[in-house]
């Protein structure tokens, strides 16, 4: 896939967001995509063909292979990279459209703006944006969850035992480096778990800023500002 494409589209996306939507795409480019394409990919490179058990039964090790490792780490962690970064692409779409009407209504000032400005956060937009918030913690903890479901937990073991048909008996199989897959696991859950807490963070900011520029609430601290000036002026 094309990472830097994706990458384009997102920083497109991103420019209307926070400044915890901008943090969270600077951690999922960095420390997870970059890592996953420079580092880990080489690490998971030779996962089936080291993956070696004590038997000569033909196709006993391709067995043990599967019962293990029903789906790559690098699969997985790629999916989940696609998945999270799509519910962004919703505020695009929400962008495209207004300039879609601007273009239609001939508002060529406002689209302008629209351009080369920042949207303000809300109405539509906060809807809109509240939901991709939504949709990417639900891709990451079920992404997560789903990691250490197949694999029961985030630590490879050195060996694994398998009775599956066609082996003859009880195979030892050996995995390659689990050392080092193992901080690379524990490495992307780790970077997956504090993109969750800027998800979090920036859903929460988004419904207090929400409640506090709601239009009754606003009136309401007119009102005690008010009240308060009252109080100080001197008597008589």
């Amino acid at each position: 896939m094309s990472w830097p494409a994706l990458y384009t589209q997102l920083v497109g996306a991103n420019r209307h967001a926070t400044s915890l939507g901008k943090i969270w795409l600077s951690v999922l480019f960095i420390f997870r995509v970059m890592v996953l394409v420079v580092a880990a990919e080489s690490v998971w490179g030779d996962e089936q063909s080291d993956f070696t058990c004590n038997t000569l039964q033909p196709g006993c090790e391709n067995v043990c292979y599967d019962q293990f490792f029903p789906v790559s780490h690098i699969r997985l962690w790629c999916l989940q990279l696609v998945f999270v970064s799509t519910p962004t692409l919703l505020v695009a779409m929400y962008v495209a459209y207004r300039m879609y009407e601007c273009v239609a209504k001939g508002q060529d000032e406002e689209l302008e703006t629209l351009k080369k400005r920042r949207l303000p956060i809300a109405g539509a937009l906060w809807w809109t944006y509240a939901c991709s918030l939504v949709f990417r913690l639900l891709f990451e903890a079920g992404f997560m969850y789903a990691l250490y479901v197949v694999y029961d937990g985030f630590q490879m073991p050195r060996l694994v035992q398998c009775d599956q048909w066609p082996c003859p008996n009880l195979v030892d199989c050996f995995i390659s480096r689990p050392t080092e897959k193992t901080i690379f696991t524990v490495f992307m859950a780790t970077t997956s778990s504090i993109c969750m807490v800027l998800n979090m963070a920036e859903l929460v900011y988004l419904v207090i800023k929400a409640v506090t520029s709601h239009p009754g609430h606003r009136s309401q601290r007119s009102l005690r500002f008010t009240e308060l000036h009252e109080l100080k002026k001197p008597l008589g």
